[in-house]
């Protein structure tokens, strides 16, 4: 494995990565980082927790910082996300590595849900833009910003740019862009959604594709298990898992934002501090829940798939599948979750009859094996 000395970043950047304990570049990050400072279109596809935002952020900070800063709003970088909370978090990566640098590069998040006037303001200087499709179209109709100087186009989280509906804003968007500049696509799986952003685009990247087989993960990471369980007993057994293990901080994922609601109003009603995120709800109560679950004002956060991409929780411990989702990926996508940078998380999935052959085809998939226990005997009473 290579260091960090070998990409082709500069001492000062060097230096506030060992700063922050990255001792090792992860395989996206080995392959990403040079590519992008050659300057090649990159497609990078990379499980969650895998280092993919700092294989962009990196070599952007290092290419701007070489380059003139600017007092007007022309930015230079563009990163597109779907959600708040992704953008936030991004920022906050952006943060992290922008210290000690021969030149301090000014970022910014915008998005959503809160008033768009401080972000107009804000705009003046700012080279390096994370932005929600929504909110950037609306400050560009406002004459915040232009986008006529942007070097450097990056979409994170492309496969779920079309699936939230941001098909129109997209094309918008991506009109308005210098025809000349470097395109970077991050996700977590390659799919057709992904494919098309690249036929929009029309471009050829470079495609970094990191394959981690789910049971390397699920053997040294994520302690999985699987319970039987009937659908009327679900509930319950939810709350007894809370309850009779103490659990903390757990992060439960549902399917449809009809049952992150139901869920969260008998997990109150029952003495457990819960708060449900999903599309339905407005970008401020979204980001307060998530406030409330990383500062513990609540122990129990609920959370469809499509809003879980942004979330980001160091050392989360427990992810609790109370619906399955749809397709292996997502499976394996959701319990990421936790174990992520080294550190051993659970994982348990609460199976009813109708679930059980949908989970064997997960299991197949994925290439994992989970004994699923009996639940039967377990006293519910008082749950």
């Amino acid at each position: 494995m290579q260091s960090f000395h070998d990409l082709g970043l500069t001492a000062n950047l060097i230096k506030n990565i060992e700063k922050l304990g990255y001792q090792k570049p992860f395989p996206i990050q080995e392959q990403a980082i040079p590519a992008i400072l050659s300057g090649k279109d990159v497609m990078g596809i990379a499980k969650t927790g895998s280092g993919k935002t700092a294989s962009f952020v990196l070599p952007i900070l290092e290419k701007l910082q070489k380059s003139t800063s600017v007092r007007n709003r022309n930015i230079s970088a563009l990163i597109l996300v779907p959600t708040r909370e992704l953008a936030i978090q991004i920022q906050n990566v952006f943060v992290d590595f922008n210290q000690q640098l021969s030149r301090s590069i000014k970022t910014m998040a915008v998005y959503g849900g809160i008033s768009i006037n401080p972000q107009m303001k804000g705009m003046i200087g700012v080279e390096v833009l994370i932005a929600t499709p929504g909110r950037l179209i609306d400050l560009i109709e406002h004459n915040a910003l232009s986008l006529e100087e942007v070097s450097i186009f990056a979409v994170d989280e492309a496969d779920k740019m079309f699936q939230m509906g941001f098909d129109e804003e997209m094309n918008k968007i991506i009109a308005l862009l210098p025809k000349k500049r470097q395109n970077l696509l991050f996700s977590a799986t390659l799919n057709d959604k992904v494919q098309e952003m690249k036929s929009r685009l029309v471009i050829e990247p470079i495609i970094i594709e990191i394959e981690t087989p789910a049971n390397e993960q699920t053997e040294v990471q994520i302690e999985q298990s699987a319970f039987a369980v009937t659908l009327e007993r679900k509930g319950p057994f939810l709350r007894y898992l809370i309850k009779s293990n103490d659990f903390k901080q757990v992060l439960v994922f549902v399917s449809s934002s009809r049952t992150a609601d139901n869920l969260t109003e008998k997990l109150n009603k029952n003495g457990i501090k819960a708060a449900s995120m999903h599309g339905k709800k407005s970008q401020g109560s979204r980001y307060n829940a998530l406030d409330d679950f990383k500062t513990g004002a609540i122990d129990v956060l609920i959370a469809t798939d499509l809003i879980a991409r942004g979330i980001h929780i160091d050392d989360l411990p427990i992810v609790i599948n109370y619906e399955l989702p749809r397709s292996p990926l997502d499976y394996v996508h959701r319990i990421g979750r936790t174990g992520r940078a080294n550190a051993i998380g659970k994982a348990i999935s609460l199976i009813t009859p109708e679930d059980e052959h949908h989970f064997k085809i997960i299991q197949k998939k994925a290439k994992i094996r989970i004994a699923l226990q009996s639940s039967e005997e377990i006293n519910l009473q008082g749950f």
